[in-house]
């Protein structure tokens, strides 16, 4: 193993530790000059195998230029990292600079490291994006060393990958011997995150250096002191005892998958705790202080527990939490590992962690989760080739910087690996997007941001292009978003616009923790004061998370094999040998339907196993050809397992409502007839620089923003509908808002596996879905009491055998 400079070495022997295998093979791999993707487990010190090589070549041959960028996927690790960064540096007394870069940063700071850079810069891609469209880029970079990439896993799928990935190739451009390290702990697929890390993708240039084992995971299910409930997923009916497990642990951090459940919980453990522990909440709509404050908190030991999301999903290095709860199921295992790795955060102890399901299903996913984990299965990753608003977006930056040729560039944007099969013709069309506007807008001035001064010669149009560029950059399109504030103008979060707009004054919400009343509406803002009455919680749009498909495979394992079923609680398995006696179970590759009649109106449940989207998605195209077949359909309910839609004439042969020309005719009308193909082209016109959120001085409210793109779709709908900007709609509504990869395997395969039992009334397999509907379907404010008899009588109905 290569020696450590005496000064590393000297440090880690004060500390009574010994360099880990993989962080000297790290430094291996850098003095051989190796691009390398390290893949180690929580706590395992990947932020030090990272940096690690910096440190020594640092030492070895100081320099004050810029030597070592690290980019993360959130700014709160960058913030953690610099704070883990600066200690050991301190400690060592070494003479280097470490500053974080993210949009919180002052501007005249962000201005003294554009002249003066730190040694070690930690920032985003949306920084770093930035970073590049300013003229001294190439002078800044000249001499960068490494690019970090931590959480590799987090964004190199998503729109943030192609935007890194780009920003690598031009500063693979600017500085030819950059070396290139990724990070992560959840991999399944090393190769395709080597590839994506790789100089023209090419796989064989990045070294894959792989940490040691850690201890395994801890993990169980919190069954309820009760029967485990027939709807619902949030886990709340467990909430007495996620109590006990708070006050017998040190620290917990319980994992919630909406904003607004963690909202709920929190709410919920605050009514019962009558130790009055110091508990806290995090979640990504909450103000940047009120984060901060939190996140020092836990850092310093002062809070017992965490509720929290997605936002404390990465990296935060938390030593003393000795427990993680996740309420509801966690839809995958790399997520579910990845959440688990939170507590501990040392390698050769367990972490603990708790899944809390909310429903019957979810007691299969959960179980499903922890096989998974147990057999170290982690969710399949799937990359697709680089989105063209995010290139468009990309060009223009590097336009900002200076004029470009062309041909060079087309060859750097090639060698990231998104781009890697970018066809000249596609090329040439974001081209003249972004210097007309597209062929049905090129009448207009504001849309002409590039001009070809000479051929292959690119410039800017205007010097307000770049001022324009620069306060609109970025890849993370929020819904339009309103403030919470009190009188004294203290900001506590944000709420969607359409949320707000449902608010009145003297209306109370739960927000950030608190009971709040509103007293005023002010511009985009809403003004609270405290309350104790009792309130409504906050809501948020938004994806939602679905079953990933390797639980999914496992959870229909389940059902078709009876073996493992003596693992399962007493009602759980009950459950299940009814609905065997009373209807089937169906076979993993089988798609079950059941009809059956109920109160005069006739439903058919049918159980794919495919996620919320996907299943929301079918439901829509289902009742569209119910309607079409004179069948009078009246709605229907979706879950991650099943969909159940119901109507006023019986489903007698449900085969023809699930052919595949489904996926032609109804889903291209439907799609464009939603608001999700509008909302899709929101989201690419505002990345890919079409229409602006601020202007300098001035933010346009959500509303604008929506008019303005409205217009333009509606637009280019009626007199150019193959612009590059509705492809790349059409694109994000195919993909990620309706799952139409899962859609077209569900009716690809459901003529010939279909199994269709006509049942004489409600199955047990079907309760969880009719337990919704009677939910949907009562009288605003009917009594919680009215709606538990309603279910309870539907349970008896469906369990009765005989």
């Amino acid at each position: 193993m290569t020696a450590l400079p005496p000064v590393i070495a000297d440090w880690f022997a004060s500390r009574g530790w010994t360099p880990r295998r993989h962080q000297l093979a790290m430094l291996d791999e850098a003095r051989a000059g190796h691009h390398a993707l390290l893949v180690a487990a929580t706590g395992a010190g990947k932020t030090m195998a990272g940096f690690l090589p910096s440190l020594v070549e640092l030492i070895e041959a100081p320099t004050d230029r810029l030597h070592t960028l690290y980019v993360s996927p959130l700014k709160a690790l960058a913030v953690d990292v610099q704070r883990n960064l600066l200690t050991p540096i301190e400690q060592m007394g070494l003479d280097i600079r470490v500053e974080t870069r993210s949009g919180d940063t002052p501007s005249d700071r962000k201005a003294r490291q554009r002249v003066r850079p730190p040694q070690m810069l930690l920032t985003t891609p949306e920084s770093l994006s930035l970073l590049l469209s300013y003229p001294d880029s190439a002078l800044l970079f000249e001499n960068l060393s490494t690019i970090i990439v931590d959480e590799i896993h987090a964004f190199a799928r998503e729109k943030r990958g192609d935007l890194l990935a780009l920003a690598m190739a031009r500063l693979q451009t600017l500085a030819p011997n950059l070396r290139r390290v990724g990070l992560s702990a959840t991999v399944s697929d090393p190769d395709a995150y080597r590839s994506w890390l790789a100089p023209d993708a090419d796989l064989d240039t990045v070294a894959l250096v792989r940490g040691e084992d850690a201890a395994e995971p801890d993990l169980s299910i919190l069954l309820p002191e009760g029967r485990m409930p027939w709807g619902g997923h949030s886990g709340r009916h467990s909430v007495p005892e996620v109590m006990r497990l708070i006050e017998q642990h040190s620290t917990t951090l319980v994992f919630c998958n909406t904003r607004s459940l963690a909202e709920l919980i929190f709410q919920e453990l605050w009514a019962i705790n009558d130790q009055s522990l110091p508990i806290g909440i995090h979640h990504g709509s909450l103000a940047l202080e009120a984060r901060r404050k939190v996140e020092a908190a836990m850092g310093d030991g002062r809070l017992r527990a965490l509720v929290c999301t997605a936002s404390l999903d990465l990296g935060i290095d938390w030593g003393n939490v000795d427990l993680v709860v996740q309420m509801g199921a966690p839809k995958g295992s790399s997520r579910l590992l990845q959440r688990i790795g939170r507590a501990n955060h040392r390698m050769d102890e367990p972490s603990k962690g708790m899944i809390v399901p909310g429903n019957r299903f979810e007691y299969l996913e959960a179980r499903a989760a922890l096989d998974a984990v147990a057999a170290k299965e982690l969710d399949p990753e799937i990359f697709r080739p680089g989105t063209f608003d995010v290139l468009a977006q990309h060009i223009l930056g590097i336009a900002c910087a200076g004029p470009f040729d062309e041909a060079e560039l087309l060859a750097e944007v090639r060698s990231a690996a998104p781009y890697a099969g970018l066809t000249d013709e596609a090329w040439r069309r974001v081209l003249d997007y972004i210097a007309t506007g597209g062929y049905s807008l090129r009448a207009y001035d504001k849309f002409k941001r590039l001009v070809e001064y000479e051929p292959g010669k690119w410039r800017i149009t205007r010097p307000a292009v770049i001022a324009q560029h620069r306060l609109n950059a970025g890849v993370i399109v929020d819904n339009p978003m309103m403030d919470v504030r009190f009188q004294n103008g203290r900001m506590l979060g944000r709420v969607e616009e359409g949320f707000g707009a449902t608010l009145s004054i003297g209306d109370h919400i739960f927000f950030a923790g608190l009971g709040l009343e509103v007293i005023r509406f002010q511009d985009t803002d809403i003004v609270v004061r405290a309350s104790a009455k009792q309130a409504r919680l906050v809501t948020y749009g938004g994806q939602r998370m679905s079953m990933t498909t390797h639980l999914a495979d496992r959870v229909r394992a389940f059902l078709a094999d009876d073996r493992d079923w003596h693992r399962f609680p007493d009602d759980v398995r009950e459950w299940l040998e009814i609905q065997a006696r009373r209807s089937i179970l169906p076979q993993p590759d089988q798609l079950l339907v059941e009809t059956f009649p109920r109160e005069g109106r006739h439903y058919m449940c049918v159980y794919p196993f495919e996620g919320w989207n996907a299943h929301q998605s079918l439901g829509m195209l289902i009742t569209r050809r119910m309607e079409t077949a004179g069948l009078k359909p009246l709605g229907f309910v979706a879950n991650d397992y099943a969909l159940a839609a119901y109507s006023l004439e019986p489903v007698t042969d449900p085969r023809p409502l699930f052919s595949p020309d489904i996926l032609e005719h109804e889903f291209i009308e439907w799609v464009e007839q939603s608001h999700l193909l509008k909302r899709a082209f929101r989201e690419v016109a505002v990345i890919g620089g079409l229409v602006e959120r601020q202007h300098p001085g001035k933010r346009k409210t959500g509303k604008q923003v929506s008019f303005s793109t409205d217009l333009i779709y509606d637009v280019l709908r009626k007199y150019e509908p193959e612009h590059l900007l509705l492809k790349a709609a059409w694109d994000d509504a195919r993909g990620r808002m309706t799952e139409l990869g899962r859609l077209a395997r569900l009716v690809d395969r459901a003529a010939a596996t279909m199994i269709h039992v006509e049942a004489d009334r409600v199955t047990p397999l079907a309760i969880p879905l009719m337990v919704v509907i009677g939910r949907e379907a009562a009288p605003a404010g009917t009594a919680d009491e009215a709606l538990l008899v309603e279910a309870e009588a539907l349970v008896e109905e469906a369990m009765r055998v005989g």
